[in-house]
């Protein structure tokens, strides 16, 4: 039975997600060695002054020499260079898994999967967890507890390989299922990509409104719109990446969005009160069991919370 330890743990990007796999796997004591690697020399010596990671390294392949498990933690645009890097250095190690944190699936299976040598385990994932902050400094080990991962490993994948990363991601706190990468993607996109495409959409909407002043959209910014500004707070590199990854499904649910858009505004259009009742309740009700499943707070906070950093941001 696997326990989900490694010797060695190579972060490959050290900012929300990263450094908070770091401090939860510290937590609970899940790898001797955590190394990492990020784009600019501040972010490293950031990551080793906070103690995310144990030593840091300007290059993936530095990093992931070695490693037993080597975690692409980066956007999902430049993953399969990442891997490729890592490949062309032969810095896998023989029997390494492979894994990544990114919220589209099946554009990480074609573009990493071909840089994974004979005798790596390659098996995607993704936490669905985060905030809207960015940077090692924003991490902390609670950000996984109760929440999901889904991972999707490919058709011959190895089984010990994926039992050994379920254990591992359950012991940081998540609960874990399985499923292809294409149904991940279809299903990211109803219930995170085109939420964050509707906050950025309605947020510059707002901006640009000529009867309306920045000064007057700030002031009276009611729960909603609020919490849309929080949303679209998030890391703009991330989310071009996930637009550009996952086209296909999110153009689907964006279509099934328009069309359910459009029954609203008959309604509101014809005075069928009726229509926008049942609507509105049936709403209601899937808030409730997102609450009732754990995933939410029915707590209020009218935008007055201090300590709220691990309210989640689903899109990551």
């Amino acid at each position: 039975m696997s326990d989900g330890r490694f010797e060695k743990i190579a972060l490959i990007g050290v900012g929300l997600i990263g450094s908070s796999i770091a401090h939860a796997a510290r937590r609970v004591g899940l790898a001797d060695r955590i190394v990492g690697s990020a784009r600019t020399e501040t972010t490293i010596q950031k990551a080793l002054q906070l103690g995310v990671i144990d030593e840091g390294f300007a290059s993936p392949a530095e990093a992931a020499n070695g490693a037993d498990l080597v975690m692409l933690c980066a956007p999902v645009g430049i993953c399969g260079a990442i891997a490729a890097e890592i490949n062309a250095a032969n810095a896998f190690r023989d029997g390494a898994i492979l894994t990544d944190v990114g919220s589209v699936k099946a554009a990480i299976v074609d573009d990493v999967a071909p840089h994974v040598p004979a005798g790596v385990h390659f098996v995607p994932g993704h936490p669905i967890a985060g905030t809207e902050q960015s940077g090692p400094e924003s991490g902390f080990a609670e950000l996984f507890d109760n929440r999901w991962c889904i991972l999707t490993p490919p058709t011959g994948c190895d089984p010990a390989a994926v039992s050994q990363l379920k254990v591992f991601w359950e012991k940081l706190g998540s609960f874990v299922q399985t499923m292809s990468p294409e149904h991940h993607d279809l299903v990211l996109a109803i219930t995170s990509h085109v939420p964050h495409l509707i906050a950025f959409n309605i947020v510059n909407t707002a901006a640009h409104l000529e009867r309306v002043t920045d000064q007057e959209v700030i002031k009276f910014s009611a729960g909603g719109f609020r919490d849309f500004t929080r949303i679209a707070a998030s890391d703009p590199t991330m989310w071009r990446d996930v637009f550009l990854n996952n086209k296909e499904a999110v153009l689907e649910m964006l279509g099934r969005f328009s069309e359910d858009l459009t029954a609203l505004q008959r309604a509101i259009r014809f005075g069928d009160g009726d229509t926008l009742y049942r609507l509105f309740s049936d709403a209601r009700m899937l808030r409730r069991g997102i609450v009732e499943a754990g995933q939410d707070t029915d707590a209020p906070d009218f935008g007055r919370r201090v300590t709220g950093a691990s309210e989640p941001n689903t899109d990551e």
